[in-house]
């Protein structure tokens, strides 16, 4: 039993973000594309991108081993003159049920489900993260009001998240399945 607990926490500290999908707002050419695809592919934890450009969508795949920033994603493409409209996470996460207002620990990040209502997760889940920085205004302010914890609001950890475990100032991501 103690060796099951074990191995079980080990796939948590090991699960990580194995690609993404991106789409981006704002843009207007092949050469915006073109410059978005380019900002991507500058940040150190991409190995590959591949363009949809009919649909705006870049199909991210990461390097393995090696840890992603979600926030650095968004900064390129931010960097790049853009927005980011929609983005989509790929991560293979434990058995574990999720409810509404939990947070949760995949590998080095923490998110907080704004909608899941005891859903069972094992394997490879697409989690949608719905942070200012990753939707259009209108659609945060949908999901932000799926919640009061003070956490939505901010991106940081706060008070109501202790009982979660999550530590104060930690960056949680908001999701939805």
């Amino acid at each position: 039993m103690i060796l099951l607990l074990v191995l079980s926490f080990g796939v948590v500290a090991n699960a990580q973000i194995t690609k993404a999908s991106l789409t981006a707002s704002g843009l207007t050419c092949s050469m915006c594309s073109k410059a978005v695809k380019e900002a991507i592919e500058e940040v150190s934890f991409v190995e590959k991108v591949q363009v949809d450009i009919k649909n705006q969508r870049y199909n991210i795949i990461f390097k393995n081993e090696t840890p992603v920033d979600l926030d650095a994603l968004g900064k390129a493409v931010e960097d790049a003159g853009f927005s980011i409209a929609s983005l989509s996470v790929t991560t293979n996460v434990p058995s574990v049920t999720v409810t509404k207002d939990t947070h949760f620990q995949i590998g080095n990040h923490y998110f907080h489900f704004l909608n899941a209502n005891g859903q069972q997760l094992n394997g490879t889940a697409t989690l949608q993260l719905v942070d200012k920085q990753f939707v259009p205004a209108k659609d945060f302010k949908k999901y932000s009001a799926a919640s009061k914890m003070e956490c939505v609001q901010t991106g940081k950890a706060a008070a109501c998240c202790e009982a979660d475990k999550v530590k104060a100032q930690t960056r949680v991501y908001h999701v939805i399945i």
